[in-house]
């Protein structure tokens, strides 16, 4: 099974920045089966050092591995896609620096980019929010529930709530039809990141398990 196809089992993913393998380990084994790598302070070098720890510990869990807004390095950083924002870069750009075999995520925030993304042929799954507002993108607004509630209701390619979600407020996401969710803070600030991604897998779906081959 293709990457791409791959994508579709997903359920708990991922963003962090630069991070030993032992914390992504410890995430995987909570329950993530997607791991996105976004670390704006590191050059390319450093995105590709970095990638390295991801993309062991992904392996070692069969899950899979994204890099954020650097389509040109999907290759180096030997990863499974990258996810591109509205203001990271055309989707077209994206899949055709990555080739045909790797994952293009989009970010999209109304049901308008919503839509745009459903009908492209190269997006592979959406990000819909910020659900609610977040530090990790200062002075975007909140898309809300309603936005969840119109992708459950109008796409079909696999799409993740994203934005300010945690334990304590998944259930409202699921409520309103999200299977799929990403997380950064809710994982990468916890003290014991294994445990708070199995809190947030047995509120999404209950048996734990990574994304397979």
């Amino acid at each position: 099974m293709s990457a791409r196809e791959r994508i579709g089992a997903t359920r708990l993913y991922l963003v962090c920045d630069r991070r030993p393998r032992s914390f992504l380990e410890a995430a995987l084994r909570g329950g993530v089966d997607v791991v996105q790598l976004r670390d704006k302070s590191l050059d390319d070098a450093g995105l590709v050092a970095a990638a390295r720890e991801f993309r062991a510990a992904a392996d070692a869990a069969g899950a899979l591995f994204i890099l954020n807004d650097r389509p040109d390095l999907a290759g180096a950083c030997e990863a499974d896609g990258v996810h591109v924002g509205q203001d990271d870069g055309s989707v077209r750009a994206a899949r055709a620096a990555v080739g045909p075999d790797r994952i293009v995520g989009r970010s999209t925030h109304a049901p308008a980019q919503g839509a745009i993304a459903e009908a492209d042929s190269d997006v592979d799954y959406l990000a819909v929010g910020p659900v609610h507002a977040t530090p990790t993108k200062p002075g975007r607004p909140a898309a809300g529930l309603a936005y969840v509630q119109w992708a459950a209701a109008n796409l079909t390619k696999p799409w993740f709530a994203i934005g300010g979600l945690d334990a304590a407020n998944v259930a409202a996401v699921s409520a309103h039809g999200a299977t799929r969710i990403v997380v950064v803070r809710a994982i990468a600030a916890a003290p014991d990141p294994e445990a708070a991604a199995r809190a947030l897998r047995e509120r999404l779906e209950g048996p734990i398990g990574a994304a397979q081959p």
